[in-house]
């Protein structure tokens, strides 16, 4: 087998730089979930039931518009650049975060959160096609592979930095103040460097062999979307509760929603809740890294059909785990899970043209995560997890079908015309 090509140190340093936005993307996706049980604790009076389904509305309010978002965020990527959206999604996420130390009405928390998933839509159309576009089909994998592993830091770091700081400070609002901090920082580095490269644009860049104006294959682009929807309810409904589903890993015969809320879990409880998360999550870092290692242009359909399958053994045992064997199986999903990410974006610079690729970003990340949100609204309203993560195996199985689906479809004669 070959070995994948190495990234020169200029491209290295760019990736880097827009990995630290991923990372911070997912930071404030993961923190609504780290603190769920807070915000049910404080405005449901008590009621797990109630609780539960109040923090899984808001949750798919920010990830519907952090879904549909990233469908607008596209077209404006196509047309100012990748490096000053970037800027305007961390500004904007930012100022949001900033402000919720002033928030205590509900009202206001979720407008907020719908706010927020807007800006955060920019990243994934900017930062994904600004790496297309600085890489060629042997060195994307492996770079989508680095982003990946510091977008999974940022998800599995989440929970843990939340208990921290809340065991420190005593209030969930202060995170979302510190986690401002970076979003600042990092703007100002993407604004300087977008004014940068409109002053150098006559100077020579590095052009991806997806960019050569090869033919666009969209039957098997709509079918990879496809896929990716049912990926998202998956990655939705499994993110938005984790913390919670973990929280009862010490408690035997934790089954069902009342047994795992803020009404009978102790603040330690809870803790050991987003302790746990941290731990499950980050061996998504590992998935990552191995699909960006052993990716190959060549046989991404295959190996994405792989992924999709492997899905459904692990959350079949998410249904039935109790007591410890929870976070194991949890952390056995996450590591295959993740492995899906580099290999379904680089199947989306393989099969779109140049001057659209940050659109058919926006249009994957906006359908997986849009239409994919309402996995947290089904979480959220679903009273056991055997039913939960079952329903959950059989759209992890039809996604594998729908991977064997595309990998025929490549196969075939390409009449997109």
């Amino acid at each position: 087998m070959s070995r994948p090509a190495s990234l020169s140190g200029p491209v290295l340093r760019l990736i880097l730089l827009i990995a630290c936005a991923h990372a911070l993307v997912h930071v404030y996706e993961l923190s609504l979930p780290s603190v769920e049980q807070n915000i049910a604790s404080e405005f449901s009076e008590n009621d797990p039931i109630a609780g539960k389904q109040l923090t899984g509305m808001i949750s798919t309010c920010w990830r519907f518009m952090w879904g549909f978002g990233a469908l607008v965020a596209g077209w404006f990527v196509d047309r100012h650049g990748g490096r000053l959206m970037l800027g305007i999604y961390l500004l904007g996420c930012g100022m949001l975060c900033a402000s919720v130390l002033g928030l205590y009405s509900i009202t206001n928390i979720t407008i907020l959160m719908l706010l927020m998933g807007s800006f955060a839509s920019i990243y994934h159309p900017a930062g994904l096609a600004l790496i297309s576009h600085e890489t060629d089909s042997s060195t994307l994998p492996r770079a989508l592979g680095l982003h990946g592993v510091l977008g999974s830091l940022g998800i599995g770091g989440t929970p843990l930095a939340v208990a921290l700081v809340s065991q420190f400070s005593g209030n969930w609002r202060t995170w979302f103040a510190i986690v401002a901090v970076p979003s600042f920082l990092l703007a100002a580095i993407f604004f300087w460097q977008a004014r940068n490269h409109a002053k150098n644009k006559t100077q020579h860049s590095p052009v991806s062999d997806y960019d050569d104006g090869s033919q666009a294959a969209w039957r098997e682009f709509w079918m990879l979307v496809l896929v990716v929807i049912l990926q998202g309810f998956i990655y939705s409904a499994i993110m938005s509760f984790l913390p919670r589903y973990l929280s009862t890993t010490f408690q035997p015969e934790a089954n069902t929603v009342v047994a795992s809320t803020p009404a009978n879990d102790t603040a330690t409880q809870i803790t050991t809740g987003n302790l746990l998360a941290s731990i499950v999550l980050l061996t998504g870092c590992l998935g990552q890294y191995l699909a960006g290692r052993f990716a190959r242009p060549e046989k991404l359909e295959q190996q994405l059909t792989l992924i999709l399958f492997g899905n459904a053994p692990f959350l079949f045992c998410m249904a039935l785990a109790e007591s410890w064997f929870r976070p194991v199986a949890a952390g056995l999903f996450a590591l295959v899970h993740f492995m899906q990410q580099p290999v379904a974006n680089s199947l989306v610079a393989k099969y779109t043209p140049p001057e659209r690729r940050s659109l058919c970003y926006g249009i994957s990340f906006g359908l997986s995560l849009g239409l994919g949100s309402f996995g947290a609204w089904f979480a959220g309203y679903s009273l056991d997890d055997r039913m939960t993560y079952g329903t959950l195996t059989l759209i992890a199985i039809l996604a594998g079908i729908g991977g064997l689906a595309l990998t025929r479809l490549s196969h075939l004669p390409n009449n997109n015309g």
